[in-house]
């Protein structure tokens, strides 16, 4: 049964995180949201450079600066165990957070992985693994074991590409989940991961209220969007930082 005090639900084995160059204070903005209604063991802003507006409640932690996409993928499978030091993790992005935290179900921390669930696909590829299964769990903004951050480092798992894709989320949850399953490690079912999170929306999630959110469609549109809310301190900030 979820742990909650002064009215905020408690998850001290969970690091909220957030790994970003760009877009900096919107994704500070959305680590901030995320804190409203949780209290968690930690919190973490991962970067090539310290905000000067960082909220001392939330913990700088350095990287190489993430100047295209691949890097980004590529940290998130391979460095970023290196930040976290609790249990789990809760990944956020700008555009992707905790919205509900009255939605928290103690069964999301049975996995080593859970996201908001991929919609069936139009091809006969796109979020299949190399049998042909279709996975339907997936996404970036998710929860995630200790034990699953560090297995691609420790087992010498391969940065290689799906389809041409190299997305971090499809990396770990369709191109490679057999190789996590076989070391002991479980993936949440769509029926779960239903009331974690919203992406694209789909029939199944109707008068479901999601623990966190991804994008800005459907039932999302109504929640923040600090990307309008700070546009030209965003725009100046993320200049800087190219630069830097």
């Amino acid at each position: 049964m979820a742990d909650y005090k002064n009215g905020k639900l408690q998850l001290p084995n969970v690091t909220l995180a957030a790994m970003a160059s760009v877009k900096v204070e919107s994704t500070v903005k959305a680590l901030e949201y995320s804190c409203r209604g949780v209290d968690f063991g930690a919190v973490t802003f991962i970067s090539h450079r310290k905000p000067l507006f960082l909220p001392k409640h939330i913990e700088y932690q350095h990287i190489d600066k993430i100047d295209e996409i691949n890097k980004f993928n590529y940290d998130m499978i391979y460095e970023m165990w290196k930040y976290i030091h609790t249990d789990y993790m809760l990944l956020v992005h700008y555009d992707g957070f905790v919205v509900n935290p009255d939605s928290w179900r103690d069964e999301f921390l049975d996995y080593d992985y859970i996201g908001s669930p991929f919609p069936i696909p139009k091809d006969d590829f796109t979020y299949r693994d190399p049998d042909g299964k279709l996975m339907r769990v997936g996404n970036s903004v998710s929860l995630r074991s200790s034990k699953l951050l560090r297995f691609p480092t420790e087992s010498g798992m391969p940065f290689e590409a799906d389809h041409g894709f190299f997305n971090e989320d499809g990396f770990i949850c369709v191109k490679n989940h057999r190789l996590f399953e076989a070391a002991g490690m479980k993936f949440a079912p769509f029926d779960v991961a239903k009331y974690f999170g919203h992406e694209s929306m789909q029939p199944e999630f109707e008068g479901i209220k999601p623990f966190v959110f991804h994008k800005w469609a459907g039932t999302n549109s109504d929640y923040p969007n600090f990307l309008n809310k700070h546009a030209k301190v965003r725009k100046l900030m993320d200049r800087i930082d190219l630069m830097g």
